[in-house]
């Protein structure tokens, strides 16, 4: 199929271009850093930043997380999230 934005220069403040659902683990960071969060099932997510703090948010279904985590924690994560980026 023709993409007509494919020379286009992907930045944050554009769409996503790829997406995965994330598998939360103590011990691995996301293969991937995304750009946003999409909450897929209610729930909690504990997510790590680039400095290693730990923040726990309660999540309703269908809400979008602007943040870029390193790692979702499996300790927590009861929510089902799919990153974009």
């Amino acid at each position: 199929m023709p993409d007509p934005f494919s020379s286009d220069y992907v930045n944050l403040t554009s769409p996503a271009v790829a997406h995965y659902v994330i598998t939360p683990s103590d011990s691995a960071d996301l293969p991937v850093r995304p750009r946003a969060i999409f909450v897929q099932t209610a729930g909690t997510a504990a997510l790590q930043d680039k400095g290693g703090q730990v923040v726990t948010y309660d999540l309703a279904a269908g809400a979008v997380l602007s943040i870029r985590p390193m790692r979702v924690l499996a300790s927590g994560t009861t929510a089902q999230l799919v990153a974009w980026y």
